[in-house]
């Protein structure tokens, strides 16, 4: 789990919860991780005695100033009378990462301290072949490997250091040399090395010293040199009295219909969600390496169907130059064929994945997709263009990533039903004809009608206009069971393609039918739908939540409850109970369910993937962009919601006004 992240979109750094530095992403966000997850120490030696602030007499507070992208972190230790103030920030004019340090004597006594800094760098993912060097001229610690370099500095200048070996034999690391309160001052080692610097500081009694740390990253010696330089010319101080404004865009609106707990979350995930996003354009679902020791792999990917969602909330919030960014992304990664598939690196190249090109039974290719991804695209890149207007983007995309995937989604389609052809869902774990994929593929396609009109392209905008109806007749011939009185999952694939049976499952995503247009949200096909949804994966007890799927077997705490509970099935259900709401009495639900979402958010605002629903513990990934943005999204949409319901009131009331004579 990671609790505090802090980037720039090139260069990101991520805290756990014990303020340990443990991730190093550059040059790409997600893209190459240079610590793999092992954690940078943070200590001090004061009085002959020696503490790693990650230890247990440490309290540690971890969170961020007030409407900032810059870390606010206090650590206090009773035993050794020292506290720490922390500020961390990367710099959004340079691939700067730079920290703050006040520390304080709380035991009435002056006194020397000396604080340490280790470095774990494991560059380009591996610890072999790495040097890390003393270097007089730039007066920094440098850690290099081929074209990546990292140079550690400090004002005031370090007084100790020592380069070392980490990780192999019996060697630990020079994190190991500081604890006696002096480093051995080895200027360079090479293979798998790590490094400390250690700081000096007089602190009088009750009173305090302050110094900053900071790391520059770059391709070449030159390149972090000259970081280096720049920071000290122009003095670290001045970077935290003018920090980088990440709202600079941000919608303003009256937020004064929710609480004050809703605004800040709110606020706070705009910033998660920005440190989230490469420069490139790539949206990751989420960049915490802890996962990969459960899975051998990470969630450093770019989803489509993730992005997808992040661009159009960050649209709605005002964003549009970031959102942007992802659709002239997508135009670069699109297969020729006219989808996209499972994930992307943050790079633009496939990342791994685990749906099949063959069918090993029936010894024919497959189409390896989850086509909601290619339809989410589009249909996030029309509510892109009817936010922002910006015909000059969508006509550059209009032949390589509109017309490509539209031309695609109509054509993959049963002749017969109307429906998509078999496919994966958007859990990636069963390939069948679903209903969320179903209802993504209409709003697709209707997204590209209206394009196709406004390029006067009629017989296409025909031709699209009519496979979406298509789909919604074939959604309501083969996808709704009378019997239960409900939607139901899909239907999954048996012994082939053809051969297709119903998987009655209860999911959350089935709020797909009226979130994108296929049904009106008071149609009873959507009411007994939802309802289903609240009453059988509404977890009971005193956490709650809404979980996936029944059943749902991914990370699975316990068989007492239908699920873990996400973070975005709680809030689609929250969407669910905006759309439906008649006054602005009924908005109260979704007002408890964004609640819900403040109170299992991390202390620093993190929310993660899936919260414990016996005992509220975050699980999975954190943070997980998607969990955020969903969020920013549903209050969006409760303050729409909230407005459209108070004109309607007053409307009502000036026509029930006497008329004066």
């Amino acid at each position: 789990m990671r609790d505090i992240p802090v980037g720039n979109g090139r260069f990101l750094v991520n805290f756990d919860d014990k303020y340990q530095l443990r991730d190093v992403y550059f040059p790409h966000v997600g893209e190459e991780n240079h610590s793999e997850g092992f954690p940078f120490r943070f200590g001090i030696w004061v009085d002959g005695v020696f503490s790693w602030v990650f230890e247990d007499d440490w309290t540690r507070t971890i969170g961020y100033l007030p409407e900032s992208a810059v870390t606010d972190v206090k650590l206090v230790n009773e035993r050794l009378g020292i506290e720490f103030e922390c500020h961390d920030m990367v710099c959004s004019d340079g691939n700067i990462y730079l920290k703050n340090v006040l520390i304080r004597d709380t035991g009435g006594r002056a006194r020397e301290a000396r604080i340490f800094f280790h470095h774990d760098f494991r560059i380009y993912e591996n610890k072999v072949g790495d040097t890390a060097f003393y270097d007089p001229k730039s007066g920094g610690l440098i850690h290099y490997q081929k074209h990546r370099y990292f140079l550690i500095n400090s004002e005031p200048h370090f007084d100790q250091f020592a380069t070392g070996r980490k990780a192999f034999q019996n060697m630990q690391g020079t994190w190991r040399d500081a604890e006696d309160g002096v480093l051995s001052g080895s200027a360079i080692f090479e293979g798998s090395v790590d490094s400390t610097i250690g700081i000096h500081c007089r602190i009088e009694a009750n009173s305090s010293c302050e110094f900053y740390y900071w790391i520059a990253a770059g391709t070449t010696h030159n390149e972090v040199a000259k970081l280096n330089g720049v920071v000290i010319e122009e003095r670290p101080a001045t970077r935290f009295t003018h920090p980088p404004d990440q709202y600079e865009h941000r919608t303003k609106m009256d937020f004064s219909a929710v609480s004050d707990e809703i605004v800040s979350l709110y606020d706070r995930s705009l910033h998660i969600i920005r440190t989230q996003i490469d420069a490139d354009g790539a949206i990751l679902a989420a960049n915490d390496h802890d996962v990969t020791e459960r899975a051998t792999d990470h969630y450093s990917y770019v989803w489509p169907r993730d992005g997808a969602f992040v661009a159009d909330t960050l649209a709605r919030a005002g964003f549009h130059s970031i959102a942007a960014n992802f659709f002239k992304f997508c135009g670069r990664i699109i297969h020729p064929d006219g989808y996209f598939l499972q994930k992307y690196n943050p790079d633009g190249t496939v990342g791994s994945g685990w749906h099949a090109y063959w069918d090993t039974r029936d010894h024919r290719p497959l189409i390896p997709i989850q086509e909601d991804e290619t339809a989410l695209v589009l249909w996030a890149l029309w509510e892109f263009f009817e936010i922002t207007s910006n015909k000059e983007l969508v006509a550059g995309l209009y032949e390589g990533l509109i017309l490509r995937s539209a031309d695609f989604i109509e054509s993959f389609r049963n002749k017969e039903t109307g429906l998509p052809l078999p496919s994966w869902n958007l859990w990636e774990d069963r390939r069948g004809v679903h209903t969320f994929t179903c209802a993504t593929v209409v709003a697709g396609l209707r997204g590209a009608a209206n394009f196709a009109e406004m390029f006067e392209d009629p017989l296409r905008a025909e031709k699209y206009r009519k496979a979406a109806d298509d789909v919604v007749s074939g959604m309501r011939d083969h996808l709704y069971d009378h019997d239960l009185k409900r939607f139901i999952r899909g239907r999954l694939v048996g012994d082939n393609d053809d051969d297709l049976y119903i998987d009655p499952t209860i999911d959350a995503s089935l709020y797909g039918v009226f979130y994108f247009g296929c049904f009106a949200p008071d149609d009873p096909l959507v009411t007994t739908t939802m309802e289903a949804v609240r009453n059988q994966l509404t977890n009971p007890g005193p956490i709650g939540g809404v979980a996936r799927f029944q059943n749902d077997g991914y990370m699975r705490q316990s068989d007492e409850f239908a699920g873990n509970s996400w973070i975005i099935c709680t809030l689609w259900l929250a969407e669910y109970y905006l759309a439906i709401a008649k006054d602005i009495s009924g908005l109260e639900p979704a007002h408890s369910l964004l609640e819900w979402v403040t109170k299992n958010a991390f202390p620093s605002g993190v929310l993660a993937e899936q919260i414990d629903p016996r005992n509220g513990d975050p699980l999975s990934v954190s943070p997980l962009t998607w969990s955020h943005s969903s969020f920013v999204a549903t209050v969006l949409s409760y303050l729409e919601r909230y407005n459209e319901l108070k004109d309607n009131r007053s409307s009502e009331r000036r026509e029930d006004a006497p008329a004066i004579e």
